[in-house]
Order: C-alpha cells, then sequence, then structure tokens
C-alpha cells in the first residue's frame, strides 16, 4: 500500500533539464496552492535550474520561490522535514535511479505514518532501459508537462 498518495504517480526523464522542465509547470502551480515542496534527489540540480528559470518566462517573484526549494542533495535534512511534516501540505519529488528511489520510497513510507504527502517518483529512463513499461504499471498516473494523466 501506498501511504504517501492517494494514487501512486511517476515520471520518466531523460536528463537533469528534462527533470525540471517536466515538473516546473506543476511545482509552479503547487507553490501557488502553498504547498512545500521537497526534492529528494541524487544529483544537485542547482546548476541547471538556475539556467533553465534564466530562460524561463517568469516573474521574478516565481521565479525566486522556485529556487527557495533545496535542488541540492540534502537526503537527511529533507527527510527531517517530511518527519516533521504536520499538515500534509508536502509535495515531494523523489528523482533518481531506480535503487535511489527504491531506498527514499522505503524511508518515507517508514516515517510519515498515517500524513497524507503527495510524492512522485521520478526515475531516469536512461537507467530503465527495457523495464520503463514495468515500471509504469506500478503507477496509476504519470505527470508531464501537460500535468498529471492516468496510466
Amino acid at each position: 500500500m501506498n501511504k504517501t498518495n492517494d494514487k501512486k504517480v511517476c515520471s520518466f526523464f531523460v536528463s537533469d533539464y528534462h527533470f525540471e522542465m517536466i515538473t516546473l509547470p506543476y511545482i509552479e502551480k503547487e507553490i501557488e496552492k502553498n504547498k512545500k515542496v521537497i526534492v529528494l534527489t541524487d544529483k544537485d540540480l542547482t546548476p541547471t535550474i538556475e539556467v533553465l528559470l534564466s530562460k524561463m518566462n517568469l516573474s521574478d517573484e516565481k521565479k525566486s520561490k522556485i529556487m527557495k526549494i533545496d535542488w541540492n542533495i540534502n537526503d537527511l535534512e529533507k527527510i527531517e522535514q517530511i518527519k516533521n511534516a504536520q499538515n500534509g501540505n508536502e509535495l515531494v519529488f523523489i528523482k533518481g535511479n531506480k535503487d535511489y528511489i527504491t531506498d527514499m520510497r522505503k524511508n518515507i513510507n517508514f516515517i510519515i505514518n498515517s500524513k497524507k504527502i503527495e510524492c512522485i517518483d521520478c526515475y531516469d529512463i536512461n537507467e530503465l532501459g527495457d523495464d520503463v513499461a514495468d515500471i509504469a504499471k506500478e503507477y496509476e498516473e504519470v505527470l508531464n508537462t501537460m500535468g498529471k494523466t492516468i496510466i
């Protein structure tokens, strides 16, 4: 049972820039709803998100809010934030290879108990190879640039 979402949601990316381009429209909407966005990642995304935001037609205020997200590798600190979540107003992206996502998912499911936290697993498609279809079968929705769609 997936304790974090009502529906299991995933996404697939081919590069860090691609991950950011897929997720930014959704992140932007969720920030406007006062969601706290947490990005668990196996790579520091700060350099790529800075480049991407510099090329986007967003207000400085929106860019600033997006940059306030911790795009670095701070898993322990971020897990602690999830552990201390009080209001279920958190949106967690787990971005990386299959093993990283599996490990982070176990940690999150172990600590949150009955807290309702939206969690989206974002897989590096380059690492998955032919397993993409099998992975997708484990989920009910996929996040792309247009938002969440039913698989």
